[in-house]
């Protein structure tokens, strides 16, 4: 306990540090001023990334299916270094180019001229809606953590989870959030490093020894092969999680906020350094663990809490107060990330566009300030329900954003044909695919759509069709649009 109370002073005094420094103006407050070194923006978007699924969900497949499911980590890192190379200076040179666009949203509107509004206002329903869905998934898991870890009850978990968040997030804003994902980011990586060491450490046998008699055991699963129970097909559906990047919010946002496009290269360095040592850490976490746990025969009922459960086994309290502020870093992180991308979209994308254009940048702060306070009471009220299905929706969340944002990012930085039209057919295509396969009655080969192949795959596929498709099939983009697209090359 001691170990989280040094935790969440040190996340306290960083937003009252960014309070003070950097939150005068609506773009400092959301945007961190565009002036985040590149060393924070690239741990800010790692850690915000990752959440506690590099602590818990990773680990847990591993241990369950062995080398199988590393092909998810590799389609990642994979995803990840593209999005650097890729979308990551043309972003920041575009968003500025196009009017200073602070939010997706408000850089789709301002790239296709949208005077109807109907792309903002779309996107910013979609960020809104997954957002607050995703949010909630993470305060329910600081309320498990608080509960199993802890002895607290789960209600009192939530509180405390997302009243820290809310309060660095509320006042510091977008460089509170960088900031303390820096720090998070960090933590993160210690452990990723720390607790796969020790275990592989003290196992008394060679690993493959110890993973054949696990296959003996468990003749279902082989933990030793490459490909798993969905052969091919399942090697591609997990390696499609890297399609999801390109259209994540809160990962891109991050790009609009580094000081200057020549950062990029030294953002994109650090940032895949931290996430190739972070991915491998929870991949030999997971095999480590479940070696361990056959050599000392422990029961671990949730292949997902393996990481706690040697966090605790074989570190001294304070160590293991540290390890578990590492998976609470983790889902603070992302919470934190979410909630300001939800509180961007309702201050830039409905009010100041539906009810005070004209609203100083006190106002607007304040109005941003608001909402993430709104949001995290809504993420709490839905997160008291264990039972609810807003878990499932969570889990399609990646899919969701990287079908409907992702091809639209990146046509709108490489193709200067595609237009208004062409955008709000991508978004929404990519957006219905992805749930028409996740709800569908049908099936395929005898399987649900999303258990034959991940449902980015088909989304990611149809939104690109649409908006080439609807592109060329509608007026081209004006000249004025035209103009700026070569400026923004320029910039490059």
């Amino acid at each position: 306990m001691i170990s989280l109370a040094l935790y969440f002073v040190a996340m306290l005094a960083i937003g009252l540090y960014a309070y003070r420094k950097s939150t005068d103006d609506v773009s400092g407050y959301m945007l961190g001023g565009r002036n985040l070194p590149p060393s924070v923006a690239a741990l800010s978007a790692g850690a915000s990334d990752m959440s506690g699924w590099i602590l818990m969900g990773l680990p847990g497949a591993m241990f369950l299916t062995g080398f199988s499911s590393t092909w998810i980590a590799v389609g990642l890192v994979i995803g990840a270094f593209l999005n650097y190379l890729l979308v990551a200076p043309r972003l920041r040179v575009y968003t500025e180019v196009a009017n200073d666009a602070i939010t997706i949203p408000d850089y789709f509107a301002n790239r296709f001229e949208d005077n109807s509004n109907a792309l903002r206002v779309v996107s910013a329903i979609v960020i809104i809606v997954f957002f607050t869905l995703y949010t909630s998934s993470g305060v329910v898991a600081g309320g498990k953590l608080f509960e199993n870890s802890f002895g607290m009850s789960y209600e009192t978990g939530l509180y405390v989870t997302t009243g820290v968040v809310v309060l660095y997030t509320l006042f510091g804003g977008f460089l509170a959030v960088s900031l303390t994902d820096f720090v998070q980011g960090c933590i993160m990586f210690i452990a990723l490093v720390l607790v796969p060491f020790v275990t592989f450490s003290l196992l008394e046998q060679p690993l493959v020894t110890t993973l054949n008699e696990i296959n003996q055991m468990n003749p279902d699963v082989d933990m030793l092969t490459w490909v798993g129970a969905g052969g091919v097909i399942g090697i591609i559906s997990a390696m499609s999680w890297g399609l999801g990047y390109f259209g994540q919010p809160h990962i891109i946002v991050r790009f609009m906020s580094v000081r200057s496009v020549k950062d990029m290269p030294t953002a994109r360095n650090i940032g895949m350094s931290w996430m190739i040592v972070a991915t491998v850490g929870a991949i030999t976490t997971g095999l480590f663990g479940a070696a361990y746990a056959h050599e000392n025969n422990i029961v671990v009922k949730d292949a997902e809490t393996i990481f706690l459960v040697l966090s605790e086994l074989l570190f001294h309290p304070l160590i293991a107060g540290f390890l578990l502020a590492a998976i609470l870093a983790a889902i603070m992180s992302t919470i934190s990330s979410q909630l300001l991308v939800s509180s961007s979209s309702l201050t830039e994308d409905f009010y100041k566009v539906f009810i005070k254009p004209n609203a100083t940048d006190k106002e607007l702060v304040m109005v941003g300030r608001i909402s993430v306070a709104a949001v995290s009471v809504l993420a709490i009220y839905l997160a008291h329900d264990r039972e609810s299905t807003i878990l499932s929706l969570v889990s399609n969340a990646w899919a969701g954003f990287g079908a409907a944002f992702g091809p639209l990012v990146l046509f709108s930085l490489f193709w200067k044909r595609m237009n208004f039209s062409g955008a709000l057919a991508g978004m929404v295509v990519g957006a219905v695919t992805v749930l028409v396969w996740i709800y569908a009655p049908f099936t395929i080969a005898g399987q649900s759509p999303s258990g034959f192949i991940y449902e980015i795959v088909p989304g990611f596929i149809a939104a690109s069709i649409a908006i080439v498709a609807v592109s060329l099939m509608t007026a081209p983009p004006s000249k004025t649009i035209e103009a700026k697209f070569d400026e923004m090359n320029r910039g490059l």
